[in-house]
């Protein structure tokens, strides 16, 4: 029953990253550092109950940090494109895409 009702959600947890990650900018001037925007897929079948892939806010974040480096601003979008919504609908729900959005700033440690 658990499994029904959490049918397609992706979960991230900032909290066993491992480098300093937040979603807001600190008070004062805005931060100075490079913009990032990476797209993913996550892929549920069955109607949602099965989670075959979930991308990982780790890999992505890995993907941008260099030692002595923090995300501020970082965003996450989860959302059903028309190509997704068009694989839902031709597989009568047996595979259900969804599209995922990480954008942040890497700024410098202690910035």
């Amino acid at each position: 029953m658990v499994g029904l009702l959490s049918a397609c959600s992706v979960t991230f947890d900032a909290a066993t990253l491992g480098v300093k990650a937040s979603v807001s900018e600190p008070a004062g001037p805005a931060p100075e550092g490079t913009r990032f925007e990476v797209n993913k897929k996550a892929v549920f079948l069955l109607f949602g109950i099965l989670r075959v892939s979930n991308p990982s806010l780790e890999n992505v974040l890995a993907g941008q940090l260099l030692d002595g480096r923090e995300v501020q601003q970082l965003s996450i979008k989860v959302r059903s494109r028309f190509a997704d919504l068009l694989v839902t609908v031709l597989t009568l729900g047996v595979i259900i895409p969804r599209s995922v959005t990480f954008k942040g700033l890497v700024v410098p440690d202690g910035n």
